[in-house]
């Protein structure tokens, strides 16, 4: 299978990698990087990528995503399916799916389910728009645990936003308890209880959350900002991402930072 991946951020150079590990013919594009994983084609340009592929990756992050299918079309035949793998809002998504449809492209809204430098390939998808059935073919044909969840784009958007007022709210949370621990001396006992309710994998989560919170928080606040209009859409009450959209600005400004030593301090058996 020839499959184009643009963008090779942290998510797209394991996409390609893996992709070509699994024995796809992959060729890769990213305006920042002199480099291509092995087994992996560096083209110069998103039009060069895209030529001749089967299924175009997209994953730029949601603030290029229009740049990146508006280069892309003009360079697709019909053979070529695009699946925009971006976080993004549902109407955003929709937008997109519009504009590649009428350029006579199928188009995929794909939501990545968790983060992917943990299960690699393994990550779970879902699949909303036209090219649901074909994308979800594809990607399950070379390993990739995908899910059709509806023919119409934003679907897939959607869920991954409701379930981000829970991941990310829970991240918030474990941020809040284990900052004020700090103040009194308990950082190690409440991440022990907060590891504890978790289950055999608690502590891998807590370190995860509080490390990758701090390191994304910019964009997670926007990931956030996304979620609570679409909650608005649903006349949804959303009180708890709200505080998480203030923890994750706080942190993207730099007015707080996440104690220096909390993960390297989980206690081991809680």
């Amino acid at each position: 299978m020839r499959i184009a991946v643009l963008g090779l951020g942290e998510a797209g150079s394991i996409y390609a990698a893996d992709l070509a590990g699994r024995g796809a013919a992959v060729t890769a594009t990213d305006p920042r990087a002199e480099s291509a994983p092995s087994g992996v084609r560096l083209a110069p340009s998103v039009g060069e990528a895209v030529d001749g592929a089967e299924l175009i990756l997209s994953l730029v992050t949601g603030h290029a995503a229009q740049e990146a299918l508006a280069a892309a079309l003009p360079a697709m035949d019909g053979t070529g399916i695009f699946a925009d793998m971006n976080t993004a809002s549902p109407e955003e998504k929709r937008r997109l799916s519009l504009r590649a449809t009428a350029s006579g492209i199928p188009f995929g809204d794909v939501a990545i389910l968790a983060p992917v430098p943990r299960a690699r390939l393994n990550t779970p998808l879902i699949v909303s728009g036209a090219a649901e059935a074909a994308i979800t073919d594809r990607l399950s044909a070379l390993g990739i645990p995908t899910t059709g969840v509806g023919p119409e784009a934003g679907v897939a958007a959607g869920l991954k936003l409701l379930r981000s007022v829970f991941m990310k709210g829970l991240a918030a949370t474990v941020l809040e308890a284990a900052t004020a621990a700090e103040a009194i001396g308990a950082r190690e006992w409440v991440l022990g209880q907060i590891a504890s309710e978790l289950g055999p994998s608690g502590e891998a989560l807590v370190e995860h959350l509080l490390e990758s919170t701090q390191r994304h928080a910019v964009r997670r606040a926007a990931e956030m900002r996304a979620t609570r209009s679409f909650l608005d859409s649903l006349g949804a009450s959303c009180p708890m991402t709200d505080g998480t959209i203030e923890w994750l600005e706080r942190l993207s400004d730099k007015g707080l930072q996440t104690p220096s030593n909390i993960v390297d301090n989980l206690v081991s058996d809680p």
